[in-house]
């Protein structure tokens, strides 16, 4: 009998232990839940009925909030260390709820607007998702000293086509993407071109309703909120780069680092452009250094020293740099407790992605290392 007679393929599986196909293939990238077979020819990802417990047990974690790196202890360490990390979690839920319940407080005013004909394009989205996109994106529009040299870098590219709606942002350095599902759709492909101060008002307008129909029509558009309350804004003139250029000219992953999120943004906070991050394969932590300034080598950086940042690493032993000034609001844009590096080599974009929202991509740019005195 054919061994895929008893497997099953990744959207079977997923639908049984309820998780999505890119959850999935996230995790097998993170080697948290490998397929039994991969299909040399096609890629396809199958897994067995003895992996279900396991997927479940996974989804649960994951649905109570766990990091990827405290939930694979809880899989695959001892009963005593699952327990301390469950205990130290569900102290920290704890907190976290009681600083959420002392914020929540305020909102829910609406405004009219203005009221265009029948628009060439119409998409559904949540009112919270919209608002969470465009301040997911927000960090990789351009500085004021960019725009004054390349306008269109100050906007927002909004794209309504193929059932989804997509935020994308770039200064050159960076590039940051947001797909949103359309629960309802209409009309033609649209895109527009929206000013960032703009669509940061437009954003804080849609989070005071629960759906929001984006409507565009030429250059200018509206946003339907509850109650069919509107909004109007107006589109800028410009080329936006081809985002999609970009995304599919990303090498081939040589490099994978699974890091606590927090962990590695605060490694990078008070660092100078250079600084690196060094893993090595299999290993356990990648260790950030240098970017100090003031001349000062990767053991101190200018006074700042090394720091080991608890991480899953995968691929050759690795050295890259980084400019923390556009590195760390990517990593503050992201969402969940975990973060993923893809890289292809030292010099080209790297991918940084979250275990816990796939629809969201951003890409940064990695820099020249300094010349570091050390020699190993």
């Amino acid at each position: 009998m054919d061994e895929s007679d008893e497997l099953l393929g990744i959207g079977a599986f997923g639908r049984r232990v309820g998780l999505a196909p890119s959850a999935l293939r996230f995790y097998d990238d993170c080697g948290v839940l490998r397929p039994v077979k991969v299909d040399p020819a096609s890629g396809y990802r199958f897994y067995g009925a003895e992996q279900e417990g396991r997927a479940v047990l996974l989804r649960r974690l994951r649905e109570a909030g766990l990091p990827l790196l405290d939930a694979r202890a809880v899989l695959d360490g001892g009963e005593t260390e699952a327990r301390t990390v469950l205990h130290t979690h569900v102290e920290r839920t704890r907190q976290a709820a009681d600083a959420a319940r002392a914020l929540i407080e305020e909102m829910l005013r609406g405004s009219p607007a203005g009221t265009p004909q029948q628009p060439q394009g119409r998409a559904g989205v949540g009112g919270a998702e919209l608002a969470s996109a465009v301040r997911q994106v927000g960090p990789a529009v351009a500085d004021a000293a960019t725009r004054a040299k390349y306008p269109v870098l100050g906007c927002v590219l909004l794209e309504l086509d193929d059932g989804e709606v997509r935020v994308v942002a770039t200064d050159r350095y960076r590039l940051a993407v947001r797909t949103l599902r359309a629960m309802t759709t209409g009309g033609a492909p649209s895109r527009l071109l929206i000013d960032a101060g703009e669509l940061a008002d437009m954003a804080a307008w849609a989070l005071r309703h629960q759906h929001v129909d984006i409507e565009v029509n030429g250059d200018e558009g509206r946003l339907v909120g509850d109650g069919g309350v509107c909004r109007a804004f107006v589109g800028r003139t410009g080329e936006f780069p081809d985002y999609r250029v970009v995304l599919d000219g990303v090498g081939t992953v040589r490099h994978r680092i699974i890091a606590d999120r927090t962990a590695l943004r605060e490694a990078f906070a008070e660092r100078e452009k250079g600084a690196v991050i060094t893993a090595r394969e299999g290993a356990q932590e990648v260790v950030v250094s240098g970017g100090g300034g003031g001349g000062g080598d990767e053991r101190g950086g200018g006074g700042r020293s090394a720091i080991e940042v608890r991480a899953v690493c995968s691929g050759p032993p690795l050295r890259i740099a980084f400019d923390p000034a556009v590195l760390v609001p990517a990593l503050d844009a992201g969402v969940g407790p975990d973060v993923l590096l893809e890289v292809a080599s030292e010099c080209e974009p790297v991918v940084v992605r979250s275990a816990d929202q796939g629809s969201f991509t951003t890409l940064v740019m990695p820099v020249r290392a300094l010349v570091s005195r050390e020699t190993d």
